[in-house]
């Protein structure tokens, strides 16, 4: 783990600078770099020695201090052509590359865009998915703990895509990958990737329209169609939604589905709440988790920021209609408790 983080900060030192120039032929190019920290303590209440009571990604620890992720992002442009390696380790970037050995592992995302229009953009490479409300880095989040829709819905996508300006206020986006969250895979399968989004309300509001879908071999396929509506509605508060339903066929069909409620208040710029409630569906029990149930969590953060460094103290609250966690007699129950303090420092 030490070589692996001072491979990042070598990296670091060496693109510690932001910059533009022009080449020999006059195109105007620039190196950008940003990246990020984060550590957290979690601690389920009711948890057992030795039992988590986690079921979602990123804090699968208890009563411990552990490591989220170090992380560097290179962005260099060059005209119409521009490229992008994010870089992370830790525990959060090994379980967003889950299927992943090696390097492979600690590649967020690599790719290349060409811009062959003003309106018209080509990638290709690996690069995190355009479904759902939340991201991996943890500063792009206001609560620190995922989600379920989040969890158990695509991480990444690697293939080629096209995004094209609609307008100045809407766009849309088609792609052919390969199979969700994998890099390289033996499988001839690939999935349609789309994304159409727009600006309404005097650009107060902003709906995007997420879906993957495809064949999975043989007779089996899926699909999931995703709906993430951004509404301002002050300075201080903001209301997000975040909805999606994951279908599978293979014969009969079966789905999971997650609707999700993030309430922002900000009532000073140093200072902001967020209050995520979800409902995931599960009974068909057709996620990763497996659950066959239902689950009701509700998340209460604080961001603290100081200059480039944010404390995020929270509370979750969930809720089964079957017994998914452990008490501390280590019998089942159908609820659980939990509360973490995350430090994440943007740099």
């Amino acid at each position: 783990m030490l070589k692996k983080i001072s491979l990042i900060a070598i990296l670091f030192s060496i693109f510690n600078t932001s910059f533009a120039q022009k080449d020999s032929t006059g195109s105007k190019y620039s190196i950008t770099t940003s990246g990020s920290i984060d550590a957290y303590f979690r601690n389920s209440f009711s948890a057992p020695s030795g039992v988590t009571n986690n079921l979602t990604s990123f804090t699968n620890s208890n009563k411990k201090l552990a490591l989220g992720m170090a992380s560097l992002k290179i962005d260099q442009s060059l005209g119409k052509l521009a490229a992008t390696v994010d870089l992370g380790v830790g525990k959060r970037a090994e379980e967003f590359s889950y299927n992943d050995n090696g390097f492979l592992a600690y590649l967020k995302q690599a790719y290349v865009s060409y811009s062959l229009t003003d309106k018209l953009k080509i990638s290709a490479g690996k690069w995190a998915t355009h479904v759902g409300y939340e991201l991996l880095d943890a500063p792009l989040n206001r609560n620190y703990s995922m989600s379920y829709g989040f969890s158990y819905g695509p991480f990444f996508h690697t293939g080629v895509k096209a995004e094209y300006a609609l307008s100045g206020k809407s766009s849309f986006m088609i792609g052919i990958a390969n199979p969700t969250d994998y890099v390289t895979t033996a499988s001839a399968s690939k999935v349609v990737i789309a994304q159409f989004s727009t600006k309404l309300f005097e650009d107060k509001t902003t709906i995007y329209a997420n879906y993957q879908g495809g064949n999975t071999g043989g007779s089996t396929s899926f699909s999931q169609f995703d709906v993430v509506i951004n509404n301002t509605l002050s300075s201080q508060f903001a209301i997000n939604y975040d909805g999606t339903i994951y279908s599978a066929k293979d014969g009969a069909s079966t789905n999971w589905k997650s609707n999700a409620v993030y309430v922002n208040y900000d009532p000073s710029s140093a200072i902001g709440f967020t209050l995520r409630s979800e409902i995931f569906d599960d009974k068909s029990a057709l996620s990763a988790g497996a659950f066959g149930t239902s689950i009701f969590a509700n998340t209460l953060s604080m961001n603290y920021k100081i200059k480039k460094l944010t404390i995020i103290p929270e509370l979750r609250l969930e809720n089964a209609k079957e017994n998914l966690y452990f008490n501390s007699s280590n019998k089942p129950t159908g609820s659980n408790t939990s509360f973490v303090i995350a430090a994440v420092y943007k740099f």
